[in-house]
């Protein structure tokens, strides 16, 4: 089954256990755009809005990594469709929230899918030690 292949709707984006743990599905995945690779780290540590991804990872990229709107809205909604992530029924206080805001949380199979990622990147990095590429700091 390739991540393509998953045609979901909005009431079903929650995916079967079974297939979260089958690591042909979550290779199929892989490589992650990075956009996609920002969104799950940040929703990794909780459930955040859209503004809220962007500014965590702005701080996390200390300024370097700016996500636009369009980009990552564009990035959520194949999320949502593929499951990596869901729309979050979980709220601030009233009066701490605005109730235009939608709040994502990342899926058991986002967070198989990002684990893939980094073992994927981490990989890259060994080869990359092995060829003198990366000189000592």
């Amino acid at each position: 089954m390739h991540a393509q292949d998953m045609q979901l709707t909005k009431i079903d984006t929650e995916i079967p256990m079974d297939v979260t743990k089958n690591p042909e599905v979550v290779r199929s995945f892989l490589p992650l755009r990075p956009v996609q690779f920002h969104i799950l780290i940040s929703l990794s540590e909780g459930d955040r809005h859209g503004y809220g991804i962007i500014s965590d990872t702005r701080e996390r990229s200390g300024g370097e990594v700016r996500l636009e709107m369009g980009t990552l809205y564009r990035a959520l909604h194949r999320m949502l469709g593929s499951g990596l992530v869901a729309e979050s029924d979980q709220r601030p206080a009233p009066e701490l929230d605005d109730q235009r805001r939608r709040y994502y949380r990342i899926t058991e199979l986002g967070r198989r899918v990002a684990r893939g990622e980094v073992a994927r990147m981490e990989a890259l990095v060994r080869a990359a030690h092995g060829t003198g590429l990366v000189q000592p700091v």
